[in-house]
């Protein structure tokens, strides 16, 4: 006797894919999650549980204690090394390779999307792989061993050296966030694939997508403000449910090689 497929696709959200000619695809958290990674509020463990992730998380923290901050960033940093990308992560490799127009808006900062082949990425909060300059708000690629207790310090102002990302109390990157908006009202199809829909200003990009007449599909085990208002819902993590739904919209051929992609 066959199996039933893990995640049922609906015909009709099989063919939405297909035939969708402009992608935009908004991850949160739980797409990580499935590789490992650690939530933020599931982020403090062993020396770290005493902290709040809320309160280290600021401009405010890093001024008092840059050290303690620096270091906290330093062991999320060597966790998300650790991680690998999980099926969701490849799936939508798969989907870009097909789109003809596609673009990732990730609120994710762990680099799992580029790992995966991901090419066309808004990264709204960041990344840990990279580091800048607290005063002059630029990338460092390379730094002098910090003293200990301390961040390292900026080769060309000596300002301490801070992850780049984006902390409580601060505006996500403009260009960023400007980026992600303009796909989203340009969009036929957005997937909003484990993220609470609660975080703004990333969760209007589907109203914004949404009022420009895109289907909306949500991917999540668990329901979120955006659940009635989206036009599909999958209750299902996105590593079973995205894979489920490129098979479904490409049965005939192999997932399209991760390097490949449409125009972008």
């Amino acid at each position: 006797m066959s199996r039933a497929p893990a995640c049922p696709i609906p015909e009709p959200l099989a063919r939405a894919l297909a035939d969708a000619r402009s992608i935009v695809v908004l991850t949160g958290a739980g797409v990580s999650a499935e590789s490992g990674v650690p939530t933020f509020r599931d982020a403090q463990t062993g020396l770290w549980a005493k902290f709040d992730p809320f309160e280290l998380a600021t401009p405010r923290a890093f001024a008092r204690q840059p050290g303690l901050v620096w270091d906290w960033y330093a062991e999320r940093r060597a966790a998300v090394a650790r991680a690998l990308p999980n099926p969701g992560h490849r799936a939508l490799v798969a989907i870009e390779g097909r789109a003809p127009s596609f673009l990732l808006a990730t609120q994710n900062v762990d680099g799992l999307h580029h790992r995966a082949g991901s090419r066309s990425i808004v990264e709204l909060h960041g990344s840990l792989a990279r580091v800048r300059c607290s005063r002059e708000d630029r990338e460092v690629a390379a730094w002098d061993e910090p003293a200990p207790g301390e961040p390292p310090r900026c080769p060309d102002c000596g300002a301490f050296l801070r992850p780049d990302v984006v902390w409580f109390e601060e505006a996500l990157p403009a260009a960023a966030i400007e980026r992600a908006e303009a796909a989203a009202r340009a969009c036929d199809l957005m997937i909003v694939a484990g993220t609470s829909a609660e975080v703004h200003p990333a969760a209007a990009l589907p109203w914004l997508a949404r009022a420009a007449g895109a289907t909306i599909v949500e991917i999540n085990p668990s329901a979120t403000p955006l659940t009635r208002h989206a036009d599909h819902a999958l209750r299902e993590r996105s590593g079973v449910a995205l894979p489920a739904w490129v098979a479904s919209a490409w049965p005939a051929s192999a997932a399209p090689d991760a390097a490949g992609g449409g125009a972008k």
